[in-house]
C-alpha cells in the first residue's frame, strides 16, 4: 500500500468522540481522523442524515406519478405486440420517466423524486384503472443481488454489442426476448443520462467549489451511460444505478448490492495506487451510497451488503474495502444496509473486532454469517463450490447465489404451533386421541407433511402463471444465465429457481411438545382434551398450570438435550419432507429455513395459547433461537441449544437474536467477551446471529415517545428497523426477548 492509502491498524485502547466507551482492540480507524476534511465530511454525512429521515417522516410514497403515466402509455401503445416485448417497452418508458432530485450535499446521483400532488391528476387516475388490467403475477420477486461482473467489464456498450450480435441470430420468441431486452437497456442509459442533466442544472446557482463536485457526477453519469467505470467512484455510481434500473424499471423489490467487497476492490485498489482515491474519500463515497438505499428503500423492507468469505480455493476474501463497508455505518447510523461479515476461521481478527466492535457501540446492522455453514449447505443443493462460495444473504438471512438468483424467499411461512393446535383439535373432532406421545408426534408430522404438499402444489401454479403473465428485462440482463439462454428471469432464464419456505414458532414448538409429553402422556396429570380447553380459554381461571407449563417446565435455549432434540426432529423431518419435491415447471428445489422477519408476531398473533404456557396471540419464537425470555442459563445456553442441530440445510435461513444491556459495554472487555460468544457460535456451525444493544427502559421510552426516538434502530427477526415504525405488538416483542445482563 502506497503513502496515499490512510489505513492505520492499532493494537492499544483508542478513543473516539463519537463513540459511548474507551474502545478495547480499535483497530480500524483513520491517520486524518480529526483533519478539516474529516470533519467537513462529517459534517456533511450528519446533514445529509438528518435530511433524510425528514424525507422518511413525511411519507412521501415510492411510486413516482411521472413513473407510473410514461408505464402506461407504454402498454397502450404496444397492445398488439407480444407481451415479452411489452414488457421491454414498459421497462424502457418507466426508466427514462424516472424524475431525480439533488441537493447541495450530494456526491453521487440517483435519489428520486417521491413528490406528488396530494390529489392525483385525472390522468393518474385514470392511468391507474387501465393498469389495474396488468396486475403482477403472483410469487415472490427480487431479494438478490445483481451479476454486476459483466457491466464493469464492457459497460452499457458492451452489452448492447452482445445483445444486438444475438437478436441478429436468433428468432420467434427468442429474438423478442432480446428485443425487449435491447429496449429495457436502452432506457437505463437513458435514465442515467437524465441524472446528468439534473446534475447539470445545478451548475449555474452553485459555489465554484460546488460546482467541481456537480462536475464530477456529471463526468460519471456520461462516462458510465456507455463505456466501463474508469474508477472506484464510477463503480459504486453504475452499481446503484443497475439497482435503481431493476426496482424501478421490473418493479422489483428489494434488490441488494451484494459483495462490494469483491466487486469494487479492483477500482478500489487501482485508483488508490495511483493516488486518484484515498480511503477517506472512498469512506465517503460508501457513505453517500448507504444514504441513497435509505432515500429510496421503504422502511420496513431490508438491504443487504456482505464482506469477507472465502473463494473457491478456500482463500480468505478480505480486503481493505472490507473495513470500509463496515466503518461506513457508524456515521450513517440509519436501518439500511446490513453488513454481514461471512465469518470463517482464517478471517483477519481485525475484521471481526470491527464488526463486533460496531455491535458492542450501539450499531444493529452489523450481522455475522457461518461462512462454512452455508457454502455447506449451497453444495448439498447442486451449487458448484466455485459458485457456493459467492452468495447473499438476499435482505435478511435467506441465502441465495449471486448474480444468478431467482429464488423465491420465505415462501411460505408454516406456522408450526398452529399446525400443532389444529392437529390437537382434529383428534380431538375425530373421538380419537393418540394413545402415546410417539403416536402424537407421527400425526403431528403427517399433518406438517400436508400442509408441506399444498404448499408445492400452491408455488408451482404461480411459478407458471408467472412464465405465463410475467416479464422482467432489466433484471434478465444482469442475472446469469438469462442472456445465454435468451429467456427472460420469469420464464426460467436464470441458473437457480428454486423457492425458500420458513417454518416459524419453533422454540415455542419444542417447549409445547415437551409438555405434552410430560403432563399428557407421562404423569397423565392432563388428557389431551382438557390441555385444549386451557389453551382454547387462553388459561382462564388456571394461571398457576400456565405459569408452570411457562416457567418450571424444561425449555429450549437452556443446553436441555431433552427439549432441544424436538426441533432437531423437526428441522430433519421438515429437510426429508421439503427435499421429496421439484417445484414446476422447470423441477427445482424446494428448500427449507427457519427465517421469520415479522411473520412470528402476526402468526403469533392469529394462534390460540399454546402448551409451553404462551398467551393467545402473543409472539412466537424470533428466530431460531429460544422463545422470548425462556433463557435461564444465560447466551453461552442458549448457544449451545441453537447449534444443538444442523444448519446446514436451512439455506431459507437461520436466524439467532442475542439481547444484551447496554450498560454491560462500559469497558474494553466486554467487546472481547462478545467477540467470543460470538465466534463460539459460529464455530459451533451456526447460520447466522444478531445482536441488539439496548436496554429495556430505553425501548419502553421510545415506544411512548416516537418523536424523540425516531432513529433508534433495532433488530428483529433478520433485518433491521426503526423501533418507533413497528406496530405496537412488534415493539413488545422486542421488548419481551430476554436481555442478558451477564456476558
Amino acid at each position: 500500500m502506497n503513502s496515499k492509502t490512510i489505513l492505520l491498524w492499532v493494537s492499544k485502547p483508542t478513543a473516539l468522540k463519537s463513540s459511548k466507551f474507551l474502545h478495547a482492540e480499535k483497530l480500524f480507524t483513520m491517520i486524518n481522523l480529526h483533519s478539516k476534511s474529516h470533519d467537513h465530511d462529517k459534517e456533511r454525512i450528519a446533514a445529509l442524515r438528518e435530511r433524510c429521515l425528514e424525507r422518511k417522516s413525511q411519507k412521501l410514497g415510492y411510486n413516482p406519478n411521472a413513473v407510473l403515466l410514461a408505464a402506461c402509455d407504454a402498454l397502450r401503445d404496444s397492445e398488439d405486440l407480444s407481451l415479452q416485448i411489452r414488457c421491454g417497452l414498459r421497462t424502457r418508458a418507466r426508466l427514462t420517466a424516472i424524475p431525480f432530485v439533488l441537493d447541495e450535499l450530494e456526491i453521487l446521483g440517483g435519489r428520486v423524486n417521491f413528490r406528488n400532488p396530494s390529489e392525483p391528476p385525472p390522468e393518474v387516475t385514470q392511468a391507474k384503472e387501465y393498469l389495474k388490467n396488468y396486475p403482477n403475477p403472483p410469487g415472490m420477486h427480487g431479494h438478490c443481488a445483481l451479476d454486476m461482473a459483466k457491466i464493469l467489464k464492457v459497460g452499457i456498450k458492451g452489452i448492447f454489442a452482445e445483445l444486438n450480435t444475438l437478436f441478429t441470430a436468433a428468432d420467434g420468441a427468442k429474438a423478442e426476448t432480446y428485443q425487449s431486452f435491447i429496449y429495457a437497456l436502452e432506457g437505463m442509459q437513458v435514465m442515467i443520462l437524465n441524472m446528468a442533466k439534473t446534475a447539470e442544472a445545478k451548475i449555474p446557482s452553485a459555489s465554484p467549489e460546488r460546482k467541481v463536485e456537480l462536475q464530477e457526477i456529471i463526468s460519471s453519469c456520461h462516462r458510465i451511460a456507455f463505456d466501463p467505470p474508469e474508477s472506484f467512484r464510477d463503480a459504486l455510481q453504475l452499481t446503484w444505478f443497475v439497482e435503481l434500473a431493476v426496482m424501478y424499471g421490473d418493479s422489483v423489490g428489494l434488490v441488494v448490492p451484494g459483495h462490494l467487497d469483491r466487486t469494487l476492490e479492483p477500482f478500489f485498489r487501482a485508483d488508490i495506487s495511483s493516488g486518484k482515491l484515498d480511503c477517506s474519500q472512498a469512506l465517503l463515497l460508501l457513505e453517500q451510497l448507504y444514504l441513497l438505499i435509505n432515500e429510496n428503500i421503504f422502511d420496513g423492507g431490508a438491504m443487504s451488503i456482505m464482506v469477507g468469505g472465502r473463494n473457491a480455493k478456500k482463500q480468505d476474501f478480505t480486503n481493505e474495502l472490507s473495513y470500509l463497508c463496515l466503518e461506513a455505518l457508524r456515521r450513517t447510523n440509519l436501518i439500511y444496509p446490513t453488513v454481514g461479515v461471512c465469518w470463517h476461521e482464517d478471517i483477519p481478527e481485525k475484521l471481526t473486532y470491527l464488526a463486533v466492535e460496531l455491535i458492542a457501540d450501539g450499531y444493529t446492522t452489523p450481522a455475522f454469517f457461518g461462512d462454512n455453514t452455508i457454502q455447506s449447505g449451497l453444495v448439498s443443493y447442486g451449487v458448484p463450490p466455485e459458485e457456493a462460495c459467492d452468495y447473499i444473504n438476499s435482505t435478511c438471512v435467506e441465502i441465495t447465489p449471486t448474480g444468478s438468483s431467482n429464488v423465491w424467499v420465505a415462501t411460505p411461512y408454516f406456522s408450526t404451533c398452529k399446525i400443532l393446535m389444529d392437529e390437537i383439535a382434529g383428534q380431538l373432532e375425530s373421538g380419537d386421541p393418540s394413545p402415546d406421545f410417539e403416536t402424537f408426534s407421527q400425526n403431528y408430522r403427517i399433518r406438517l407433511a400436508t400442509e408441506i404438499e399444498n404448499a408445492v402444489e400452491k408455488i408451482s401454479e404461480d411459478r407458471q402463471a408467472r412464465y405465463e403473465k410475467g416479464g422482467k428485462p432489466i433484471q434478465s440482463v444482469f442475472t446469469e444465465d438469462c442472456i445465454e439462454r435468451g429467456l427472460d428471469i420469469d420464464r426460467g432464464g436464470a441458473r437457480y429457481n428454486w423457492a425458500e419456505c420458513s417454518f416459524v414458532g419453533l422454540a415455542n414448538l419444542a417447549d409445547s411438545l415437551q409438555v405434552i409429553q410430560q403432563e399428557v402422556f407421562q404423569k397423565r396429570n392432563l388428557t389431551l382434551g382438557e390441555l385444549f380447553k386451557l389453551c382454547e380459554s387462553d388459561f382462564a381461571g388456571h394461571e398457576s398450570l400456565r405459569t408452570q407449563f411457562s416457567v418450571s417446565s424444561p425449555k429450549y435455549g437452556n443446553s436441555v438435550p431433552e427439549v432441544d432434540r424436538f426441533v432437531l426432529e423437526i428441522i430433519d423431518f421438515a429437510k426429508q419432507e421439503c427435499g421429496k419435491y421439484k417445484l414446476q415447471p422447470d423441477n427445482t428445489h424446494f428448500i427449507p429455513g427457519a427465517f421469520c422477519w415479522v411473520m412470528h408476531e402476526q402468526l403469533g398473533r392469529k394462534c390460540m395459547a399454546t402448551p409451553d404456557g404462551r398467551r393467545a396471540g402473543t409472539p412466537f419464537a424470533d428466530g431460531a433461537g429460544p422463545a422470548q425470555g425462556r433463557e435461564r442459563n444465560g447466551p453461552t445456553s442458549a448457544i449451545l441449544s441453537t447449534t444443538s442441530w444442523d444448519h446446514s440445510p436451512m439455506i431459507g435461513g437461520v436466524a439467532l437474536n442475542l439481547k444484551f444491556n447496554s450498560m454491560l459495554f462500559d469497558s474494553p472487555d466486554a467487546v472481547v467477551r462478545l467477540r467470543d460468544l460470538i465466534v463460539t457460535y459460529l464455530k459451533r456451525g451456526g447460520f447466522e446471529v444478531q445482536v441488539n444493544v439496548v436496554d429495556r427502559e430505553l425501548l419502553k421510552k421510545a415506544k411512548a415517545d416516537p418523536e424523540t426516538y425516531r432513529d433508534l434502530v433495532v433488530r428483529i427477526g433478520g433485518y433491521t428497523d426503526y423501533f418507533t415504525r413497528l406496530s405496537p405488538d412488534m415493539q413488545d416483542e422486542v421488548i419481551m426477548r430476554t436481555e442478558f445482563n451477564q456476558l
